[in-house]
């Protein structure tokens, strides 16, 4: 508004200026005319002084009478600038472990089964999820509790419910041998949406799915950190096909840094923590500080099958366990069916900010997550879907609370 006033005044200005060097001063008495003047100027001296421009000067005396003055017409009145509208926040949602076991198998008729959380996990615009099974029909089992496994059109069930990207970087990715793997493998090749934490090779099991938001490229890679036979079995290599596993975080980082080099958002999805625990063990809190420090924007991931606590640290936002999402388990705890959707918003205008400082000096710029919200859902013994329920005030203050055994901030 202050710039709008100058420009009026200034225009306001320049016309005066104009109608007086247009205006013819009436001599007086024998004497040469002294200057108009502007505005309503009294006379001096024996000057007569004009009115107004457009007005004739009366005659004095032996003076012929002249014409009105006509001011030349001056510039336009400058618009007010208006202020480009904000962008619109990006958000990318997150479900945790999802699987299609014994009473949940047929979810993947007609490949629509979860076609209900479409409205919920087809509102973001990214949407990740932990797809904790191998992808085979054949294979033999691995020595282990529980072994999951799902045919190909589970990856359709799940782009049909409105995900983007389903991660396998999982402790069940390989729970069906080098057979089971290869179907996956076969399986991911031709899926409908991206899958992320297995591959042929470390370099494939470690690359991320790339998404472009309104302009805004966001890297998703996906690891796991379970210690358990899969990671020690079937760990991806330079010459051999498995999970993406990172026990020590040197591959993970690599991973991170190589991703912050080429895009605007880097997420990264993991398998991680103690299951059944509700806090985030110490591990998982040095891989948190270890990524905010190698450039990752969000950190978010599950095994825990328990809800933990999510906020901010640093530069990054966290979430140390989403819990189960579609599960298979009738006899399921009270903590076993809480669950929920997490969705974050980055600020785009935020992301542009901070392309245009050098990476060395990022400490301390706001985090390009500027939001988070959380629909809290019970997963249902009957069918294994996760739904909006009487629990649902409930559920969310426990998300709430649960920041409280974290080093979390509960805003940016």
């Amino acid at each position: 508004m202050a710039i709008h006033r100058r420009i009026q005044a200034a225009v306001a200005a320049a016309a005066a200026i104009a109608i007086a060097a247009c205006t013819t001063t009436a001599p007086t008495s024998g004497d040469a005319a002294g200057p108009p003047g502007l505005g309503g100027a009294s006379a001096v001296s024996g000057t007569a002084a004009y009115p107004s421009a457009g007005v004739s000067a009366p005659a004095t005396s032996g003076a012929a009478e002249r014409p009105p003055v006509v001011p030349a017409p001056g510039p336009a009145p400058a618009s007010t600038p208006t202020a480009p509208a904000a962008p619109a926040p990006i958000t990318i949602a997150f479900g945790g472990d999802i699987h299609f076991e014994r009473h949940l198998r047929p979810l993947l008729e007609g490949g629509d089964g979860l076609a209900e959380l479409r409205p919920l996990l087809g509102a973001a615009d990214i949407t990740v999820v932990n797809l904790e099974t191998s992808i085979t029909t054949r294979g033999t089992p691995e020595p282990k509790s529980f072994t999951f496994r799902a045919p190909a059109s589970a990856l359709t069930t799940l782009a049909t419910a409105g995900v983007d990207v389903a991660g396998m970087a999982n402790n069940h990715a390989v729970d069906f041998g080098p057979v089971g793997l290869a179907d996956t493998l076969a399986a991911k090749a031709a899926s409908p949406i991206p899958v992320i934490g297995v591959g042929r090779t470390a370099a494939e099991a470690f690359a991320p799915a790339v998404f472009t938001v309104r302009g805004v490229s966001v890297a998703v890679v996906a690891a796991t950190q379970v210690p358990e036979l899969t990671a020690a079995k079937f760990p991806a290599t330079e010459s051999r096909a498995g999970v993406a596993a990172s026990i020590d975080n040197v591959r993970l980082l690599a991973a991170v840094r190589a991703a912050r080099a080429r895009y605007d958002v880097v997420v990264v999805f993991l398998h991680w923590g103690i299951e059944r625990t509700v806090c985030p063990d110490a591990a998982q809190v040095r891989t948190a500080r270890a990524l905010e420090q190698a450039g990752a924007d969000i950190i978010v991931g599950g095994h825990q099958h328990r809800v933990l606590g999510s906020g901010w640290l640093g530069g990054a936002y966290v979430g140390y366990g989403l819990g189960n999402f579609v599960w298979w388990l009738k006899t399921a705890s009270a903590a076993d069916a809480a669950t929920g959707v997490l969705t974050l918003s980055i600020d785009p205008a935020a992301v542009a900010a901070r392309a245009a400082v050098p990476r060395d000096q990022w400490d301390g710029i706001a985090p390009i997550v500027v939001a988070d919200d959380y629909a809290p859902l019970t997963i249902s013994v009957v069918d294994g879907m996760p739904r909006a329920s009487a629990q649902s005030a409930k559920r969310l203050a426990a998300w709430e609370a649960a920041r409280g055994c974290t080093t979390l901030k509960g805003r940016p």
